[in-house]
């Protein structure tokens, strides 16, 4: 069976692409194949993402915030995810493309930021499910 290729993008590629990318590694296994890239990325991945991930037995600290033009060679996606970027999102090859109404985390306390991360992984999981 062919892998299937998911591209989460959000504007900064710091939050919630991140930890959409790291979900479906995690949930989608060898099955899955997992970019995520920013409309205008930031160049980090936020600490707070990385201590939310690292609770879960997750290394975020090993991602990279990356530019749509960086992830584009992988295209054709089966899906892509975008949340929050809005206009900022260019076309992208893929089958399909999925808007995900996810607040920004950036900003948010712990308790809150968990919320956002525990949100994305059931959407993430869904995700998978349909494909």
């Amino acid at each position: 069976m062919e892998k299937k290729k998911l591209l989460f993008v959000c504007v900064e590629n710091s939050n919630r692409s991140q930890m959409s990318q790291a979900f479906a590694r995690i949930i989608g296994g060898d099955a899955v194949e997992a970019y995520s890239a920013g409309s205008k990325p930031s160049g980090i991945v936020n600490p707070k993402a990385i201590a939310a991930m690292k609770e879960l037995g997750y290394d975020l600290s090993t991602h990279d915030s990356k530019s749509l033009q960086e992830v584009e060679k992988f295209a054709p996606f089966d899906a892509v995810v975008t949340m929050g970027c809005g206009d900022a999102c260019p076309w992208m090859p893929a089958r399909q493309f999925i808007d995900w109404q996810i607040p920004d985390p950036k900003h948010m306390e712990p308790e809150a930021f968990n919320e956002v991360r525990d949100y994305i992984a059931s959407k993430v999981r869904e995700l998978i499910a349909t494909l």
